[in-house]
């Protein structure tokens, strides 16, 4: 596989589709790349519109997460910030830890910081553990 944006996201959105079938959705598919999202997940009743993001992190060991959507055109690069009333969900995998992280964008502002190393320093308070986002609400 080479690492092209567009396998890599189809690599997301396929670890996303077996994470939440193990966590006991049932995976709807959209049938266009149109959507402002990837996947629906049903479950008990309630349907949820995921959107899935694969983010490596960085040296710090911190996974960067901005709610937009950016690409490539004959005028440019065009980001647009994510409407938080057409997704109800960002699906965010790691592939250095091979696990999904499940955000609620109306929690955050425009952009998230999930840590998946321990700092340097130790630091605790007011930081995101990916860990802590494991499961779909």
């Amino acid at each position: 596989m080479s690492h092209h944006t567009k396998s890599k996201g189809d690599l997301g959105v396929l670890k996303a589709q077996v994470d939440l079938f193990e966590q006991g959705f049932t995976i709807c598919v959209p049938q266009t790349e149109h959507s402002p999202f990837d996947l629906v997940a049903y479950r008990k009743g309630e349907f949820q519109r995921v959107q899935v993001k694969y983010r490596a992190p960085g040296n710090n060991g911190v996974l960067q997460v901005k709610f937009a959507t950016s690409w490539a055109g004959r005028q440019g690069t065009h980001t647009v910030p994510v409407d938080e009333n057409e997704v109800d969900l960002n699906c965010i995998c790691c592939p250095d830890t091979d696990e999904c992280c499940y955000l609620e964008p109306k929690r955050f502002c425009s952009n998230v910081s999930l840590r998946v190393r321990t700092s340097k320093n130790s630091q605790a308070r007011r930081v995101n553990f990916a860990a802590d986002f494991r499961r779909a609400p």
